[in-house]
């Protein structure tokens, strides 16, 4: 365990991997469930099933979080809540592949606000890997058309992941002022944080649509969804930030396309076209000269 724990390579790969396993997790909940509705049951249950855990560890960090409570809401809160609504409602409007593809923008997006809000040195090699990874998320939403993004934009679905991108990067920027409590407390704290956001957004999808009980394939996707991109792959993720920063641990999302590609087409039987693997192959180099080329960051 303490070898899992204390390499950042192993714990970001799986974060990866769990990670794509949520846009299929997704794309099979749409069929049973409303995109809001099934964001707020996730924190709900999740919130519930910890708290017999954290409790303990609740109350060893009561004067810590009495101090630091709002970095905590603000984290659930963008990174949990406002990511997992707007993902579940784009499944509703592209595909699963798109989906994972997409989230290889969030690196971008982390360098930039890093740059901008603190002044964090990036090399010209690491800029261009980037690079390469955006170029390989034009080609995918896109359907290989690229200069169609400048002209029509993006579809509903996937503007709406892109948004979702932003969040999360946000998430990762606001990982550095976590405070430092146990990781059943940092969990419990944003699972709580996350259903409490999500809980207007189901009411008014409630309105919308009478509530009606999804059969068990639809829990046991939820059951998947709690346990391992909710609860496992946070974990792992904000252990990753801890030990190599935000801009290198960034870097690792961009697997998620690799592993999300794999499980669509796997599981949901999606069809693999020539402009995701040209995507691919752009956000797997980017990575690699991203990596390679990182600016040791400052933990």
């Amino acid at each position: 365990m303490n070898l899992l724990f204390g390499n950042a390579y192993i714990l970001l790969t799986l974060t990866a991997f769990l990670w794509g396993g949520n846009a299929v997790a997704g794309k099979l909940a749409s069929v049973d469930w409303q995109p809001f509705t099934i964001t707020s049951v996730r924190w709900v249950l999740t919130t519930v099933l910890l708290l017999p855990f954290a409790w303990k560890y609740l109350k060893r960090d009561a004067a810590v979080l009495k101090k630091h409570w709002y970095v905590l809401v603000l984290l659930g809160t963008f990174g949990m809540a406002l990511f997992n609504l707007c993902m579940y409602l784009a499944l509703n409007y592209t595909t699963a592949i798109n989906v994972a593809i997409e989230q290889a923008s969030m690196p971008v997006m982390i360098m930039l606000a890093n740059f901008v809000l603190f002044s964090q040195r990036t090399s010209a090699l690491q800029v261009t890997g980037l690079g390469l990874s955006i170029l390989g998320v034009l080609i995918t939403t896109t359907a290989g058309k690229p200069h169609l993004f400048f002209t029509k934009g993006l579809n509903f679905g996937d503007a709406i992941m892109m948004l979702a991108c932003v969040f999360y990067a946000g998430y990762t920027i606001g990982l550095r002022r976590k405070p430092a409590v146990h990781w059943l407390t940092f969990m419990w704290m944003i699972s709580i944080s996350a259903f409490a956001m999500t809980i207007p957004f189901a009411l008014w999808e409630l309105n919308q649509q009478p509530f009606a009980a999804p059969p068990l394939k639809g829990w046991t996707v939820i059951v998947y969804i709690i346990l391992f991109p909710t609860i496992c792959s946070q974990i792992f993720y904000a252990r990753g930030v801890e030990l190599i920063g935000g801009n290198r641990a960034g870097q690792f999302i961009n697997l998620v396309p690799i592993f999300g590609s794999l499980l669509a087409i796997v599981v949901l039987g999606e069809t693999f076209h020539w402009y995701h693997l040209a995507g691919l192959i752009l956000v797997v180099g980017g990575i690699l000269l991203a990596e390679r080329f990182a600016v040791t960051e400052s933990c």
